[in-house]
């Protein structure tokens, strides 16, 4: 490979957060990294976060993606796992300290030295750029091969939303058949949230704010229940019968709904993500001996792990796939909720040079 590899992304240059080509250069491809043809990338609300730096920490210009898939063009001379012609994903990550208790645990998402895909800056000074662009280089430690037969443009959303809610689910050993499990929240991860519990063979209920995406929920996504959080008696009717509820709302919300609705021992997994205080009162987790937790993204292991079991159980995301010319209006759009349930960008079929 040449010295210098160009390739175009179309990245935001500030807090406008309106994406254009942008025209960078890779890093080198060293021993253990995978240089990859970038085939498509979802579409994550963290993204619109960031390209309008309204988490405060956004460093311009900024190529955003971290649901990457694509096709492995070259690799290092000490890449074991992956071969030329391999279809791969890449997620939020691309890097960690490897040293620390949660490396060394293989939660790597845990630690507190991790190098995000985009946003962030590699460990030879080099910024990080995300998958709306034509090509990436990654170290391999960060790259899941994708099982054969599964779509990318499918595979997309499983490497965040996806391995989002399987990773507690996992975690917390909720993953047998026969569970009572909630949904609150029906956006991308809640979506993907249904989907994985489903197949787990869990009794599925989403719950909701209002009858809106009753239909979407139950006809095609195939959850066996609808709740809505202001229906006192039903709310009454379904108290304590859950095992577990995870609460995908990215905005302020009251948790003791939530929580009057587990049963003892029951988890309330918020996966949110949400920077003004939550409250509850305390009597509603000691009756119950509740908990209230929350997880991040998932392992490598898990992101490897997700993609093999829906493989397995023919899990389906619900997409919308579109072109880079379009992706501001998907930006747009995925402001006010009017997707379902994820954009994928087809980056391989777009003219990244071109607006």
């Amino acid at each position: 490979m040449k010295d210098e590899t160009k390739t175009t992304g179309w990245a935001a240059r500030d807090p406008s957060g309106v994406l254009s080509p942008y025209t960078f250069t890779l890093r080198n491809i060293g021993a253990e990294d995978v240089f990859i043809k970038v085939i498509c990338c979802g579409i994550c609300h963290t993204d619109l976060h960031q390209i309008k730096n309204e988490l405060g920490m956004s460093n311009y210009p900024m190529v955003p993606g971290h649901e990457v898939v694509g096709e492995v063009m070259e690799v290092g001379p000490e890449v074991t796992k992956f071969k030329v012609g391999d279809v791969v994903g890449v997620g939020c990550l691309v890097g960690c300290c490897g040293g620390c208790r949660p490396c060394t645990a293989e939660v790597e998402q845990y630690c507190n030295k991790k190098i995000w895909s985009y946003n962030d800056v590699y460990t030879d000074g080099k910024p990080t750029q995300g998958g709306f662009a034509g090509s990436t280089v990654v170290d391999q430690k960060f790259v899941v091969k994708i099982p054969d037969g599964m779509s990318p443009e499918q595979v997309a959303p499983l490497l965040c939303a996806g391995v989002t809610v399987y990773s507690p689910l996992n975690h917390f050993g909720l993953k047998g058949s026969g569970l009572k499990g909630g949904i609150h929240g029906l956006g991308g991860v809640g979506h993907m949230g249904v989907l994985i519990a489903k197949a787990m063979g869990h009794h599925v209920t989403v719950i909701s704010s209002s009858d809106k995406k009753k239909e979407e929920a139950l006809d095609v996504l195939g959850a066996d229940d609808y709740l809505i959080s202001s229906d006192i008696q039903r709310m009454q009717e379904l108290a304590d019968s859950f095992d577990y509820i995870i609460d995908t709302l990215p905005v302020h919300h009251a948790l003791e709904p939530s929580l009057s609705l587990l049963k003892l021992d029951g988890k309330l997994i918020i996966l949110g993500v949400i920077n003004v205080p939550l409250q509850f009162v305390s009597p509603l987790l000691m009756i119950g001996r509740k908990t209230i937790t929350g997880t991040f993204i998932g392992s490598m292991k898990e992101t490897q792990e997700i993609l093999e079991f829906c493989k397995e159980k023919g899990v389906r995301s619900t997409i919308e796939v579109v072109k880079m010319d379009y992706v501001n209006t998907a930006m747009e759009r995925l402001a006010k909720n009017d997707v379902r349930y994820r954009f994928v960008v087809d980056v391989v079929g777009s003219d990244l040079e071109n607006e």
